[in-house]
């Protein structure tokens, strides 16, 4: 039988950015994916970082800036981005309008796999 998920849980983050996971350990004790809907401000960047997991992000509104060890990238409303496991990676967003955007990761998010630059 289907399970309605009716309300996220909105993860209180520093910077202005604002986490709704939707899946996920915090919402619903989900350990093989999380998914969340994000909102970052404009000028908003993380640190960089070196996950142990895979991360979709789907861009609805704004622009992410997506920084790796091979240069960056822009990914605009209507793309979709994949960062893989193991490689260095710093999302920002820039853009004067800051960015909405969906993130699925696999297996589900958690900061001790997360691994920021100090």
């Amino acid at each position: 039988m289907p399970k309605l998920i009716a309300a996220p849980t909105t993860i209180p983050v520093p910077g202005g950015k604002r986490i709704d996971e939707y899946a996920g350990r915090v919402n619903n004790g989900e350990e093989r994916l999380s998914i969340a809907h994000m909102r970052s401000p404009a000028g908003w960047a993380e640190p960089g970082q070196r996950p142990e997991f895979d991360e979709y992000t789907l861009v609805l509104r704004g622009t992410m800036r997506v920084e790796h060890e091979g240069g960056a990238m822009e990914v605009n409303a209507g793309q979709a981005v994949l960062t893989q496991a193991g490689e260095w990676i710093r999302y920002s967003t820039p853009g004067p309008e800051g960015c909405e955007y969906v993130a699925i990761c696999l297996p589900a998010f958690a900061m001790e796999t997360v691994h920021r630059d100090s």
